[in-house]
């Protein structure tokens, strides 16, 4: 790998109580080697840093990629109809081979808005992990398990084919997770067994919670329980390292049972808003001391997978719903994108803040624009100001994806291409 350094540049540590500072940042077979206000050094290439804030790349804690291909062809519908009538039949209709290009444009986006590793659930999770691999980001990868007919255990052969295939490929760039959807569609027994495989083999699980009142109505009814209770009596956060997605619908006595459990939550504020799911409680959530990250969902629901857009949500609508401006503020709303989204997917100990001896993984974002001018407070600039246009570079495992705006591990007019005309046929008639 080459060696290379960021000179003069704006850094943005994510350290908790750092501040920022103008200096340099060193990159070496793959790490951050230094972070110093000056580094003389002998590099293979240096970045022209001037007018730019290096950080932490954004970490979408929950996504389900190649549903890029489905964007805006859905808006504006009651929940069920979205589900019913649009997206579960466009879906039906996909191939590996649709996978895989909607999973590298979703890819492209996300290189291009600045994030630089997600946690993916999905279906045909082969093509997905290829994705991740052609295109150089860093990703936790979920076949979804659901559970509601007989496929002779075919779901489960291919969660496990993932995790023993798949773990570690990309130079480390793929860690696996365990991904029964959701307590609707999961029944007690196979549940109970996924958590015991889990905990058996000290795989991580990541599963949606609570996201609808419809899915809370449901487990009330066959189990007179939230799901969150039924969740819990099942074991799921005993000893075991959960992504809880969504987590919209809890009660007070909900967020309580969450208290002291491996992993935490990804808060999709985007999606939630457009389909009209509700608030999740974050505020409760941090005061039990549970983990919060961000993360986008699908582009089906969210349409985007800026985060920048995540965090501008996430902070405002705290604000709103407390009626107090001082609630999440922009430091802690970009911590929630960077490194508590890195806990959520167990990769904060290699990513998430920029530290001597982590993966190169970070951003630079481009100061040089009228509405990021001038800088005062470089935390809210970025928090409520930035978008994913302002990235101009991009680099995961010390590899350059992105710079001055042009995607280096991909041609976008190939995915481009596949991508208008695999969409196309997914939709037609619907």
């Amino acid at each position: 790998m080459q060696s290379f350094m960021i000179k003069g540049c704006s850094i943005l540590t994510m350290v908790h109580g750092d501040k920022p500072f103008v200096g340099d940042l060193l990159i070496e077979g793959g790490r951050i080697t230094n972070i110093a206000t000056s580094i003389d050094q002998q590099v293979d290439t240096v970045i022209d840093g001037k007018d730019m804030v290096a950080m932490p790349g954004l970490i979408n804690a929950h996504n389900h990629a190649s549903m890029s291909l489905l964007r805006a062809f859905s808006d504006d519908l009651k929940l069920m109809d979205w589900l019913d009538k649009k997206m579960l039949p466009a879906e039906a209709r996909m191939t590996k081979e649709d996978i895989y290009w909607g999973t590298m444009l979703g890819a492209a986006e996300m290189i291009a808005s600045g994030t630089t590793a997600f946690a993916d659930m999905y279906v045909q999770m082969d093509a997905v992990a290829q994705a991740v691999v052609d295109s150089g980001m860093r990703a936790a990868l979920t076949r979804g398990l659901v559970f509601l007919e007989d496929d002779g255990g075919r779901r489960m052969i291919e969660a496990l084919d993932l995790i023993d295939n798949w773990t570690g490929a990309g130079n480390g760039r793929i860690t696996t997770m365990l991904g029964p959807h959701a307590p609707y569609t999961c029944p007690p027994q196979p549940l109970t067994e996924v958590i015991e495989l889990a905990r058996s083999r000290r795989i991580p699980l990541h599963i949606h919670l609570a996201e609808t009142l419809e899915e809370v109505e449901k487990i009330r009814t066959r189990y007179h329980q939230t799901p969150t209770e039924y969740l819990h009596e099942l074991g799921i956060f005993s000893d075991t390292h959960v992504l809880l997605a969504h987590a919209v619908h809890l009660t007070t006595d909900d967020v309580r049972l969450l208290r002291g459990m491996r992993g935490g939550v990804s808060h999709n504020p985007v999606s939630n808003l457009k389909l009209g799911c509700g608030i999740t409680p974050v505020r409760k959530m941090l005061s039990q001391g549970v983990t919060v990250g961000l993360g986008t969902d699908g582009a089906g629901s969210a349409t985007t997978l800026d985060m920048f857009a995540e965090v501008k949500a996430a902070t405002w609508l705290q604000k709103l719903d407390s009626g107090d401006p001082t609630v999440l503020p922009a430091e802690q709303a970009l911590r929630m994108a960077t490194i508590e989204s890195a806990k959520l997917l167990g990769i904060d100990a290699e990513v998430g803040t920029l530290e001597v001896g982590k993966r190169a993984d970070l951003i630079l974002i481009d100061l040089n624009k009228p509405h990021l001018w001038p800088v005062h407070d470089l935390y809210s600039l970025i928090a409520y100001s930035a978008t994913g246009a302002d990235v101009d570079t991009t680099i995961v495992n010390g590899q350059i994806l992105m710079r001055k705006r042009q995607l280096l591990s991909m041609s976008w007019e190939e995915v481009r291409r596949e991508a208008l005309h695999r969409s196309a046929r997914l939709v037609e008639g619907l």
